[in-house]
This record gives C-alpha cells, sequence and structure tokens, in this order.
C-alpha cells in the first residue's frame, strides 16, 4: 500500500479594500506570469481564515491596517496562477498604504473605477467587479 503525498498550494487570500472612491492595488516586484498590478494578497496559513490572511497580508505588504467586512468571491482556479483565491472587502482602520514590503512589492496606487482596466487589462473576477462596481463611483 503506498501512501500519496500531497503538496497542495494554500489558497491566496486577497483585500479589496476601498478609501475615497478607489481600490488599492499593488504591484508585484516579480511578475507571476501577466499578473503585475493586483490586490494585497498572500498564501493563507495554517489556522487562518481567508479574511484573517487578507488583514495580515495587507499589514506585511503595505502598512495599512484594515478589517475584513465581508467574503466578496472565491475561485476555485485563478486564470493566470492557477491557484485558488478568496477574496475580501476591507475598509481602512488607520495607516497610509506604502510599500512595506520591498522584496515583494515596487509600488502601491489607488485606483479609480474608470483606471481598473489599465492596470488589469484581462479584467476582474465577476464578483469582484461587481462589488467595486457598486462600492466606486463611476
Amino acid at each position: 500500500m503506498t501512501t500519496e503525498i500531497t503538496t497542495e498550494k494554500p489558497g491566496i487570500s486577497a483585500a479589496i479594500i476601498v478609501q475615497d472612491g478607489k481600490v488599492l492595488m499593488v504591484r508585484r516586484a516579480v511578475k507571476e506570469g501577466a499578473l503585475s498590478w493586483q490586490f494585497p494578497a498572500g498564501a493563507i496559513e495554517d489556522g487562518e481564515t481567508a479574511e484573517q490572511a487578507a488583514v495580515r497580508e495587507t499589514t506585511e505588504e503595505t502598512a495599512l491596517n484594515v478589517k475584513a467586512l465581508r467574503q466578496i468571491g472565491h475561485l476555485p482556479k485563478h486564470p493566470k496562477s492557477g491557484r485558488e483565491m478568496f477574496y475580501t472587502a476591507c475598509e481602512v482602520i488607520s495607516g497610509e498604504a506604502r510599500v512595506a514590503d520591498d522584496e515583494e512589492l515596487d509600488a502601491v496606487a489607488w485606483v479609480a473605477h474608470s483606471e481598473i482596466a489599465e492596470y488589469v487589462p484581462y479584467g476582474l473576477f465577476g464578483p469582484v467587479q461587481e462589488y467595486l462596481d457598486g462600492a466606486l463611483p463611476h
């Protein structure tokens, strides 16, 4: 009898943070294929919920303190990265967004609704786009 060892990669949790009519996006220092600009995100650690991971990753990457509002959506397999994705709406508690982890990021930007396609030309996951359509002026 053989024991199968699986090296399943953990899911990725992304924070969708809206403030002053814009959404926070970060640019990876090292591109993940076609992914360059994306939302603050990272792997969900053992014993952590997707919401907790979104809050932690946002602080680690951007020095922004946020709180999770609600889960927006779940994607079993991201079309660009192949990773399981969770999207969480978050709101800013304190701080100013900046590049806090310069090994992972090289820029942060507050993006208006009309500019999203310039940052993410292949489009956003449907539920995320719908959330931003309702949360951002356009």
